[in-house]
């Protein structure tokens, strides 16, 4: 089948890229491995899930949050919204097409994209002048390789997996990993009894929801250091010193690492006011971790545990513990290395764009990369129009 145009992921990226094209008259196709569009929302995330931030920095192209919604979006609304994204902008895309490889024609100048319907087996091949992998940042979970994991006699999972705190009532449940997927379960785990620890091994930025919305406010009038060093003295305010708690930060500031690292500070949702009761008990950081460095944050997160011995858990100071259960929010990674032929080499290990922001969005060859950029959904946005506006102008000069 010949496509314009053939864009790899049903999620938010991939969605909005297909209505900026529809917008400008250029035909396309996207092709999603999942049974729906939006999986990682609709199959994948927790129940008590909230966009972390204010509405007005997660609008999807063209299309506002309603003024009647909440400021920051509870999950079923945020599914909601993007199912009358769908709709408004007539989007169709193909399920269940599981893309098996993707390859640049020199001769020809174009894509061939071959997929297998995960239902029926059956093999398509998709012949297109541009090919956008908007796979997401979310694809496959991460799990590290912890040794004695397999004799583990409780329940693993990835974070990814996890829906509810209610079934681990009375549980000994340990969190691996400090993000803001890893501090939100704990919370969710002891708000329905669960005995909670958080196994944390680099320092972080934790601050409320409301001064980070300030400081995005701010950010668009003041430099960025100015506003670091205002946010964290609110910080300060607010929650004193959770050095003692086993929390430090980083010496750099949280919008400095996210400009710089992508990572990105993890907003409270009351997890801080449980770890100081002592409801939630923090494992494994230390003091020499104020001054981690940038390459130190740019790797996966892993525990601070030594090892496992059936149920007990072993940290790295020699203590041990007996646990229930084990969620790893220790990240995720981008598949597209699995399946991308040609091009590979613009992505680096972890399957993100070698090249920086904000010029990641544009490989060669009719190339491009849709939400892989670590700027959430208003990077979402922002990928989604530059890669419409790109290949309209391609056209133009086709057609001129």
């Amino acid at each position: 089948m010949k496509k314009e145009v053939v864009i790899v992921g049903g999620g938010p990226s991939g969605l909005a890229t297909s209505a900026c094209l529809n917008l400008l008259s250029i035909p396309n196709v996207i092709l999603e491995k999942e049974d729906c569009y939006n999986s990682l929302w609709k199959k994948r995330s927790y129940e008590r899930l909230k966009l972390h931030l204010a509405k007005e920095f997660c609008n999807l192209p063209h299309f506002p949050h309603p003024k009647s919604s909440p400021t920051y979006i509870p999950k079923d609304a945020f599914i909601k919204y993007v199912d009358d994204y769908v709709s408004h902008f007539k989007l169709n895309p193909l399920c269940c097409k599981h893309v098996e490889s993707a390859s640049y024609d020199e001769k020809t100048k174009t894509w061939r994209v071959v997929s297998k319907d995960t239902n029926t087996g059956e093999v398509d091949e998709y012949i297109a002048k541009f090919l956008v992998v908007a796979t997401g940042e979310n694809t496959e979970g991460y799990i590290p390789d912890v040794p004695g994991l397999e004799t583990f006699h409780g329940s693993v999972l990835h974070s990814s997996q996890y829906k509810s705190g209610s079934k681990y009532k009375g549980d000994a449940a340990l969190v691996v990993g400090c993000g803001n997927s890893g501090m939100e379960i704990a919370f969710d785990l002891a708000n329905f009894g669960a005995e909670t620890s958080i196994s944390v091994r680099s320092a972080f930025h934790v601050v409320p929801k409301e001064v980070i919305h300030m400081g995005m406010v701010l950010l668009k009038y003041l430099p960025l250091k100015f506003v670091d060093t205002v946010v964290n003295l609110f910080r300060g305010l607010l929650y004193g010193d959770l050095g003692k708690y086993g929390i430090y930060r980083p010496k750099d500031g949280p919008f400095f690492l996210k400009a710089t690292t992508g990572r990105s500070p993890v907003i409270d949702v009351g997890t801080i006011s449980k770890i100081k009761s002592g409801e939630i008990q923090v494992r494994g950081v230390y003091k020499s971790t104020f001054n981690i460095t940038l390459i130190q944050l740019k790797s996966h997160v892993l525990p601070e545990i030594k090892e496992i011995r059936g149920s007990k858990v072993v940290f790295s100071d020699g203590k041990s513990q007996p646990f229930d259960a084990i969620i790893f929010s220790t990240g995720y990674k981008s598949t597209a290395n699995y399946w991308l032929k040609d091009g590979e080499h613009l992505l680096n290990k972890e399957g993100f764009p070698k090249e920086k922001f904000p010029n990641q969005w544009k490989g060669k060859n009719g190339l491009y990369f849709a939400g892989l950029a670590r700027r959430g959904l208003a990077g979402v946005s922002m990928d989604a129009q530059n890669i419409a506006n790109d290949i309209k102008k391609i056209f133009q000069c086709c057609c001129n």
